[in-house]
């Protein structure tokens, strides 16, 4: 499992105005520790270029591979790399900032390439691949219609492939929009629960 980290005080930029930078760091932090826990039993590497953010991760049991400079598609493909090396044959890739991780273990598939899309199926929120496959890592708007055209080249290689859409696996927190959608807020910490609570969405009158 390769989870790329984001500096925690610098993550969540599109919660400003209804976070602080404190709560957003705790917030992503808080995130982060679930994808983690989620995968325990399993190895796992965190992609970062931050000391408390490596930190975190080794006080997690997770190893660090450290990627200063390459953005997180570089990040992601330099990890990638790294572990291949070691000899593993199926890798999973997850964002970090998924609210109900608990399936992620589920998502790999020996032989297949397995890609979970958030719920806009816009972004790619997991995906799995064979170590032999690699999927190039191409985050950003429209990542799931490429990581989907790379898997698909694959098929005459035998590789089969799997859209898993996955109800709690397709879930992310990006706006304040995000974090007033039920499955989301039912399993948010009380912390920011309470935020919420003083920070409802805005209603369009007609």
């Amino acid at each position: 499992m390769l989870v790329p980290v984001k500096r925690f005080r610098a993550a969540k930029g599109r919660l400003v105005g209804t976070l602080d930078s404190g709560q957003r760091a705790q917030f992503a932090r808080w995130m982060a520790t679930g994808v983690l826990a989620a995968v325990r039993s399993h190895p796992t590497f965190v992609a970062c270029d931050d000391d408390e953010v490596a930190e975190w991760a080794e006080s997690e049991g997770a190893d660090v591979i450290w990627c200063q400079g390459l953005g997180l598609n570089g990040a992601i493909d330099d990890g990638v790399g790294q572990i291949v090396k070691l000899g593993v044959d199926h890798l999973v890739v997850s964002h970090a900032d998924l609210p109900r991780p608990h399936n992620l273990v589920l998502v790999a598939r020996a032989g297949c390439v397995s890609l979970v899309p958030d719920r806009r199926r816009d972004g790619t929120n997991v995906m799995s691949f064979p170590a032999r496959a690699p999927i190039s890592a191409s985050y950003g708007a429209g990542s799931f219609r490429r990581h989907l055209a790379q898997a698909t080249a694959l098929a005459p290689t035998g590789i089969a492939v799997e859209v898993r859409a996955d109800p709690d696996l397709s879930l992310d927190v990006d706006t304040p929009a995000d974090l007033a959608h039920p499955s989301i807020r039912e399993v948010l910490p009380t912390w920011l629960q309470t935020i919420q609570d003083n920070h409802p969405p805005a209603t369009i009158r007609r």
